[in-house]
């Protein structure tokens, strides 16, 4: 006897339950500045969270808000310092599962970076949702940062100044 459609081996089978998916777009960015004397770059990273975790300065893009401007903000608000951008560095992309409204719900997440020059500020005036900003050397990035996707910008980033340095 086969089985019908609606019944599996263990009983009825389940309804399928549409879980809604949303779209959500954040921008940051890779703040960078150069040691006067030794020429060596640092940037600017961020402690976010009870577990203190260490990332980028990044936030969600507001209606009507280009990346690049949010990029900018983000810095200022996170890491508490004025930017200037200079370039693309890279959009990431993931999933995650969230609740919004008390529903579970599935969020498609686009995270634009962009390479910040650092203008002026201090990483002390960052804003009360992160716990601290500091300059550290940008290889030490590699090792301090949470995520892969972020370590991968850094690396590009990285890169990028090595060729503008080179080019200068």
């Amino acid at each position: 006897m086969t089985p019908s459609r609606k019944s599996g081996p263990a009983g009825p089978k389940p309804p399928d339950i549409k879980i809604p998916v949303r779209d959500q777009e954040s921008s940051g960015g890779v703040v960078f500045r150069r040691d006067a004397v030794s020429g060596r770059i640092e940037i600017a990273i961020i402690s976010v969270g009870p577990q203190r975790r260490w990332q980028l300065p990044k936030g969600m893009v507001d209606a009507g808000e280009k990346p690049e401007v949010t990029a900018v903000r983000e810095a200022r608000e996170e890491a508490g310092v004025e930017t200037r951008v200079q370039s693309h560095v890279e959009t990431i992309e993931y999933w995650y599962a969230g609740l919004e409204g008390g529903i579970r719900v599935r969020f498609h997440k686009r995270v634009h970076f962009y390479l910040l020059e650092y203008i002026s500020g201090d990483t002390r005036d960052h804003d009360a949702e992160v716990n601290e900003a500091r300059w550290i050397p940008i290889e030490e990035a590699f090792s301090q940062l949470a995520f892969v996707g972020e370590r991968r910008v850094v690396e590009k980033a990285k890169g990028m100044l090595q060729e503008q340095a080179q080019g200068q």
